[in-house]
């Protein structure tokens, strides 16, 4: 039975860890693409220099060396390393950990403990962590991808200090590929543009160049070199980080928003097309420019809502690709028209003051009165029919009169509200002319 179990084994390779994990770095200083956090004058390097560690938000992208750092902490402090998932861990789990935490402590030596996904944990989970946070059982090291401000509780990251990681640049990457090419001791099988195209691929996440890299070395056969097309064969090509429930989503649809009301249609399309490549829902994408087109175009240009419109059914109709240049050419539109917020700005005043006011009853002049009581109590006596008045204009005064004649548009000199700013002001001097409301 023993011959057999030990052909068996015989049959199988050993188990090779990934690359990524092989080119761990072991000190902080090796750490690629976040020198504002590992470098000389580092966050972290001076927060080791004084002996001084307290609890850590990580926030940043996947593939940003965030696990790494947090072991290398450890490691640096000489603190017992504990870590668990989110993802995988419950309240069973959380009082594991607290439990062996509050029994080193009492054998003198404090826990590092490095939650990832910790935006996943619930309220009650995440409160869990404030008695071993401010007790010093533990030193949190929090990992996540989402921001903080809106996915964790204000009660833990008042006890915690957020250090952001970026997104590994082209050069960082580069750079973790050579790296890779040491330890393997052995070149990439790719041509100068197939290694930019990788970088690319990549994304700015320093694991996935290395798992690309990895594929690449595995399909290459002995003296093969891969150009970008050879590239794109072997690795399939890996679609951009972006979670169309989570901050990816939110960023680019922000990006485009604002690109847009910046009057800058070659950004406003890149982001457009950033957002197609990743696969968002192009009608979620046409909603958003018919809101552009009313927050930030508004009556500078009437048609800038029509077009927007007309977009969004456009793509409904033909849909993809076709559709897509629809949307295209209404984001260009909206870029491009003249900018302004006034109608927004005047809806918010107005609906504060009618929130403030409550229900004042309208002035009697232009209240219908169809019963006889009603027309006896003063309901529509003194109406002037504006059409029946010189220019088709009373100036009678329409506001509540507890209230008093309020302005809340105020149309900007540009666009077309350049010609409806010149109707207010006729109108405005009527009504002092003729002695009304004002």
């Amino acid at each position: 039975m023993s011959d057999l179990f030990a052909s068996t084994e015989q049959n199988f390779a050993p188990v090779n860890r990934p690359l990524a994990d092989r080119l761990r770095p072991t000190r902080l200083a090796d750490v690629v693409g976040q020198e504002h956090l590992t470098g000389d004058d580092g966050v972290l390097t001076r927060m080791i220099a004084s002996r001084s560690l307290g609890s850590l938000i990580f926030w940043g992208p996947p593939g940003t060396g965030k696990t790494t750092v947090a072991r290398l902490l450890a490691g640096e402090t000489e603190l017992a390393f504990e870590q668990i998932s989110a993802i995988f861990s419950g309240v069973a789990d959380l009082k594991k950990v607290f439990e062996s935490a509050r029994l080193r402590r009492s054998q003198g030596r404090q826990t590092l403990l490095f939650v990832d996904e910790i935006h996943r944990f619930n309220r009650s989970q995440q409160d869990s962590f404030l008695p071993v946070m401010e007790d010093g059982t533990v030193v949190l090291v929090g990992a996540t991808t989402e921001n903080p401000s809106f996915e964790l509780n204000a009660a833990l990251l008042s006890r915690a200090r957020v250090l952001n990681f970026n997104t590994l640049t082209a050069d960082s990457l580069m750079s973790l590929l050579e790296r890779a090419e040491a330890l393997e001791g052995k070149p990439l099988p790719l041509d100068d543009e197939a290694r930019a195209v990788l970088v690319r691929m990549a994304d700015g996440d320093g694991r996935a160049s290395l798992t690309l890299a990895e594929e690449v070395w595995r399909a290459a056969r002995e003296g093969e070199v891969f150009d970008a097309e050879g590239l794109q064969r072997v690795a399939q090509r890996r679609a951009p980080v972006y979670d169309k429930g989570q901050d990816g989503h939110y960023n680019l649809i922000s990006a485009l928003h604002k690109s847009v009301r910046g009057s800058d249609p070659d950004a406003a399309l890149y982001y457009l097309c950033r957002m197609f490549d990743a696969g968002e829902d192009p009608l979620f994408i046409g909603r958003r420019l018919v809101r552009m087109a009313v927050e930030d175009i508004g009556l500078a240009d009437p048609q800038a809502l029509g077009i927007a419109n007309a977009a969004k059914d456009a793509y409904d109709y033909l849909g993809s690709p076709e559709g897509e240049l629809a949307l295209a050419q209404a984001c260009v539109y909206l870029a491009t028209a003249p900018k302004s917020n006034a109608v927004y700005t005047a809806f918010k005043q107005a609906f504060a003051a009618a929130k403030e006011h409550g229900s004042l009853l309208p002035p009697k002049h232009i209240l219908n009165a169809p019963t006889r009581l009603m027309k006896e109590s003063g309901y529509g006596a003194g109406y002037a029919y504006d059409h029946d008045a010189p220019d088709a204009f009373s100036g009678q005064d329409y506001f509540p009169e507890a209230m008093g004649r309020r302005q809340f548009y105020d149309p900007p000199e540009r666009g077309f509200e350049r010609e409806i700013r010149k109707r207010l002001d006729y109108w405005a001097k009527l009504r002092r002319e003729r002695g009304e409301g004002a």
